[in-house]
């Protein structure tokens, strides 16, 4: 399939990440992904209100075809919710696990990341009682995995420094989350995410690949850290916001 367009290090498709003939071999060596959460946002061509088993089937095709598409070494950062879900409170991280790891996906560990947004807290219970108190974690997961061994298979370039490397291999993460009206998306999440898992899980040259590109996040990291990036986004809306936003970002031209 053709990208709707691409540069030299950069290519987007206008594809559906469920469609199994979208690629034909492995090429990803890194996954940075945040998928829907199917908590109701408002995307334009995805539903966000699936029942809780046709979220879980959903993410058990996505992730199946990720396998598939991986080179033997490839990791996958996924980064989603711990316990929001529509319709209820679900172990959503836990259920992703397990479905990732019946797609192939082998686990690793588990980073918290905290957007320090406690005061986004809108359910307290029972009020001042123990009757039916609700508990709120102000935090998401990025849920490590890997493909066939966790090691890698070549050795290549590294550019992360001491300092980051032991900061970022604490599994705590601190930093804010980023702003939809400033990006002009519903659901983007912050360029600090992405740097953070490209500069640690791969190498420079490395081939990094989002199937959820929305607003372009992970591509434009991944161009500005020197590795290849790969998105694949089914609203064309967003391609195009994701395009506008590498060349802004970017000194690089890209090709319709």
């Amino acid at each position: 399939m053709k990208p709707l367009f691409h540069d030299e290090h950069i290519a987007i498709y206008n594809a559906d990440i469920l469609d199994s003939q979208l690629f034909s071999k492995p090429f990803i060596d890194l996954i940075v992904t945040s998928p829907p959460y199917n908590v109701g946002i408002d995307y334009n061509e995805h539903s966000d209100t699936l029942t809780y088993e046709e979220y879980l089937q959903f993410s058990y095709r996505w992730l199946s075809n990720c396998y598939r598409w991986s080179n033997t070494s490839a990791r996958l950062c996924l980064n989603v919710p711990l316990d929001k879900n529509k319709g209820g409170i679900r172990p959503v991280g836990a259920d992703l696990i397990r479905v990732a790891q019946e797609a192939g996906w082998s686990y690793q560990s588990t980073i918290v990341w905290n957007e320090g947004t406690i005061s986004r807290r809108t359910a307290w219970g029972s009020w001042m009682s123990a009757s039916a108190p609700y508990v709120i974690a102000p935090v998401e997961l990025i849920i490590l995995f890997y493909k066939e061994q966790w090691k890698k298979s070549y050795r290549g370039e590294s550019d992360i420094t001491k300092e980051e490397f032991m900061e970022w291999t604490n599994g705590l993460w601190t930093f804010p989350g980023e702003s939809k009206k400033r990006v002009g998306h519903p659901a983007p999440f912050p360029r600090e995410l992405p740097r953070r898992c490209i500069k640690l899980f791969s190498y420079l040259g490395d081939t990094v690949f989002d199937p959820f590109l929305g607003s372009g996040t992970t591509l434009i990291e991944a161009a500005r850290l020197e590795r290849r990036g790969v998105g694949v986004e089914i609203d064309r809306a967003y391609c195009q916001l994701a395009q506008q936003r590498i060349i802004e970002n970017l000194p690089i031209s890209t090709e319709e």
